[in-house]
């Protein structure tokens, strides 16, 4: 196994495959962006595509009406208390709301969406400028 470089806290920096790897491994994230001059934190069930983190928004709502263009921050994680271990990921990039044929292909991915119907919803892409993670390994404090 490959010994992994470490940041100031002492926490694994893990290489882009290793995030991408466990990108895929969750369905669930959370998105930073702003809106009305707050900054707000939710929850979405999410799906990679190619490169690109793609989620469903409620037309209408705050998550959907990320502008063109508006840099995001999403990020997944997982942490086990009994082991302590755990890892984080963070993509940052550019947010936009997809084109009706775009979100069609998307809607044969498969993914299932939170309250109301599919119909009701627009598909939001994430293209990441950067995808860093971390990890905490067994015995490390």
């Amino acid at each position: 196994m490959r010994e992994l470089s470490t940041d100031q806290l002492g926490l694994e920096i893990l290489h882009l495959g290793d995030c991408f790897r466990l990108l895929t491994s969750v369905s669930i994230g959370r998105i930073a962006f702003t809106s009305g001059g707050e900054v707000l934190v939710l929850p979405v069930i999410f799906l990679v595509d190619g490169q690109d983190v793609v989620f469903r928004a409620k037309v209408g709502s705050k998550l959907a009406s990320v502008e063109v263009g508006q840099y995001v921050a999403f990020e997944v994680d997982s942490y086990d208390a009994a082991a302590g271990t755990g890892w984080s990921v963070v993509a940052r990039g550019l947010a936009e709301v997809q084109s009706e044929a775009e979100g069609a292909r998307l809607d044969t991915l498969g993914m299932k969406t939170w309250g109301g119907p599919a119909e009701e919803r627009a598909w939001v892409r994430i293209r990441p400028a950067s995808i860093t993670g971390r990890q905490m390994a067994a015995g490390k404090d």
